[in-house]
């Protein structure tokens, strides 16, 4: 293919139809969706397999690559919790009657066409679609190449029900996975009235570099957790080692461990075992390094300067020492991407000073940061975690896919 013209602008022309759909027929297209996805548990999984057969065992994304009967269940259900959520568009926001007799109210209105560009995650075409759909737009998907399979099959079902309720297949589309083509998309200020990257930083970078359509960026996670010298050890054991072993190819997971120097060996005797269980390989400064080496700990490295700052996206971590709070939140500010930070810590003006002064999406206190996420937070899903500040930040998830649109009636008035 050559131009993704054509699909742009059937997406555009499909606009109309999402966004007039009654909300009742809008959740029963949903819930129809969830019962074709688990009819067709088995053609899904087939198709994942030949994606999942080409990434090398050893590749961290093939995790995120990864769909089971247990996540399809889990993507059914979720799909029923957004057609339970409220229909975020044509919500009045707000209504005043003016001197001249004008009766203006401010609405929620649907964004429009959603592009969305992601990597090795089919689990994101399902929520997009669904939430795209939920809240009256459209989408227009441009997945990697790693998820071909899945997606070409997870979109042919979507599309069977969207038909089935009468509405275009274009109200969700798959794009080529042609790299040259993505360009075209970044570019349709025509068409496309909102990008979304959600994957690597590099691909990130790469978006904000070139689109000229508005960009709402879904970004890395650098996510530290800081043990302050108060904390209770054993649960900053089981906290650190949740977010980091859990699900370490997610944006959520933990990358860098800080911890007080006063508590920094009794923490590091409890927290080895529990990460040895999983082969983490540690990057220790200067500082941390000969207690894990006095400890016996395998998978052991001196850390560099690069690997603070550093989305691991696997069983990997980095630690360092540090002297003080100061000191904890000077390192955050330097090398945060501003997703999840958590600190553990039983000093309530520590951990509230914490709290007010780390910038970033969502902020913990004694607990995981792998509960960032819309699901968990009861949004029903999302399509990222969004790390800027305007439009959406944290769970970009139903309630941010609208914007504003003022309605004003009048009887002849003109302005003098």
């Amino acid at each position: 293919m050559t131009s993704i013209i054509s699909i742009l602008e059937k997406a555009q022309q499909a606009t109309t139809a999402v966004k007039t759909l009654p909300d009742q027929q809008k959740q029963q297209l949903l819930q129809k969706l969830a019962m074709r996805l688990q009819e067709h548990s088995a053609a899904i999984v087939a198709a994942n397999q030949q994606d999942l057969a080409r990434m090398a065992d050893t590749d961290p994304k093939k995790d995120r690559l990864l769909l089971d009967e247990k996540r399809i269940q889990q993507l059914s259900d979720s799909l029923l919790d957004i057609a339970a959520l409220p229909d975020p568009a044509n919500q009045l926001l707000m209504e005043r009657k003016l001197d001249n007799g004008l009766l203006v109210q401010k609405r929620t209105a649907p964004l429009g066409v959603v592009g969305v560009i992601y990597e090795s995650r089919p689990n994101v075409t399902v929520d997009v679609a669904a939430l795209c759909i939920r809240s009256g737009n459209v989408c227009v998907l441009r997945g990697g190449s790693d998820a071909f399979y899945t997606n070409t099959c997870v979109v042919g079902l979507i599309q069977q029900v969207l038909e089935e309720f009468k509405l275009p297949a274009a109200i969700v589309q798959l794009l080529p996975v042609d790299r040259e083509l993505v360009m075209e998309l970044l570019t349709a200020v025509k068409y496309v009235d909102i990008i979304i990257p959600r994957g690597s930083q590099q691909l990130i970078d790469f978006v904000r570099a070139n689109a000229r359509v508005p960009v709402i960026e879904t970004g890395a996670g650098v996510c530290h957790t800081y043990v302050e010298r108060t904390a209770d050890l054993l649960q900053a054991s089981a906290i650190v080692t949740n977010a980091k072993v859990s699900r370490p190819s997610v944006c959520n997971a933990l990358d860098t461990v800080l911890v007080d120097g006063p508590v920094a060996r009794d923490l590091l005797q409890l927290l080895a075992p529990a990460l040895q269980a999983y082969q983490v390989e540690i990057f220790a400064d200067d500082t941390a390094y000969p207690i894990l080496e006095q400890l016996g700990y395998p998978q052991l490295q001196h850390a560099t300067p690069e690997d603070f700052g550093r989305e691991f996206l696997d069983f990997k971590c980095s630690i360092k020492i540090v002297d003080s709070a100061d000191e904890a939140l000077a390192h955050i500010r330097n090398y945060s991407s501003k997703h999840s930070e958590a600190i553990v810590s039983t000093d309530a003006a520590i951990s509230e000073r914490f709290m007010n002064e780390v910038d970033a999406a969502a902020v913990y206190i004694n607990a995981s940061t792998r509960f960032t996420d819309g699901g968990v937070f009861g949004l029903g899903a999302e399509i990222g975690i969004s790390t800027q500040k305007l439009h959406a930040r944290g769970p970009f998830a139903l309630e941010k896919l609208v914007t504003e649109k003022w309605y004003v009636y009048g009887n002849g008035q003109v302005r003098v």
